[in-house]
């Protein structure tokens, strides 16, 4: 954290920085964790080249899914102006203390995440873009969930990845055939849910009293099986969690040949962010269902 960020952060949030150290974990922004002389301990993320307006839409994502009151996520203390010039973005959340799971841990996040789902988005879409690591996401809202899976997610990434060669035209040929099956493979009397976005095991905190805890969300209404999916891509999340999931909301037929489906957006994610290692995953997918 520079001088000038942390004058910038004691300015805002009234208060001094008293202690600081900084925190493993993060690849994109700089973690710091701080102490404040008001008593408050704090998370910082700041990120001198962050994408304009990364942090507010992420602060804005929290608050969000904090509406729904199922699970807990890091209040909010401070976030840098989106249109900041020249200076470091940052945003400062809540410090959640970490501890060991609790013996109902598992259950009590299928039981959350099932609740924050019900609490229904307006559209699919979002109020606002957003992220998901550091490619931008377009919310604009879409009547219906094939749409705005096709126009808003698959199209871009599968764009920006042919762009890069990552993926080839035959590849972009099979992504066409599929956004034709996509209203058959969905149903359509699906609300659109509250989504994290990005729900994978490093975006799950367990805090000091045992509890599930979210972080760094790419949220927008959306399939709920787009968490779902994303929860079981790269594991990290127990049978039990899904079983105490599905008993407090029923999953929908057909939900488990569609897994793989609603695994291709972050897949498509991790082409264009990490390489093409993941295009042939993609590529197996878009096969399965054309």
């Amino acid at each position: 954290m520079t001088p000038d960020t942390q004058s910038r952060i004691e300015a805002t949030l009234g208060s001094k920085i008293v202690k600081k150290a900084s925190v493993a974990g993060g690849d994109i922004n700089e973690a710091t964790r701080i102490d404040l002389s008001d008593g408050r301990r704090a998370f910082v993320k700041s990120n001198l080249n962050a994408p304009r307006g990364m942090f507010p839409a992420e602060a804005r994502g929290l608050k969000w899914l904090k509406e729904a009151g199922a699970l807990r996520l890091p209040e909010v203390y401070a976030v840098s102006h989106e249109d900041a010039t020249g200076q470091a973005a940052y945003l400062v959340l809540e410090w959640i203390e970490p501890g060991p799971a609790s013996a109902n841990f598992d259950e009590r996040l299928g039981q959350g995440l099932s609740q924050m789902h019900k609490v229904f988005a307006t559209n699919f879409g979002f109020d606002a873009n957003n992220f998901i690591g550091s490619l931008p996401q377009d919310n604009r809202t879409e009547p219906t969930w094939p749409e705005f899976f096709w126009i808003h997610r698959l199209e871009p990434q599968l764009r920006r990845a042919v762009d890069a060669r990552r993926l080839d035209t035959t590849a972009a040929s099979d992504f066409q055939k599929l956004s034709l099956r996509l209203p058959k493979l969905y149903p359509a009397d699906e609300p659109p849910a509250r989504l994290h976005g990005d729900l994978w095991g490093g975006n799950l905190h367990t805090d000091s009293s045992g509890m599930p805890c979210l972080i760094d969300p790419a949220v927008y209404g959306g399939h709920r099986e787009m968490d779902l999916g994303m929860m079981r891509l790269f594991g990290g999340f127990s049978a039990k969690v899904f079983a105490a999931y599905a008993e407090c909301y029923p999953l929908l037929a057909g939900c488990e040949e569609r897994v793989a489906l609603s695994q291709l957006y972050p897949l498509l994610v991790h082409v264009n962010l990490f390489g093409g290692g993941y295009a042939s995953s993609v590529k197996k997918t878009v096969a399965r269902y054309i």
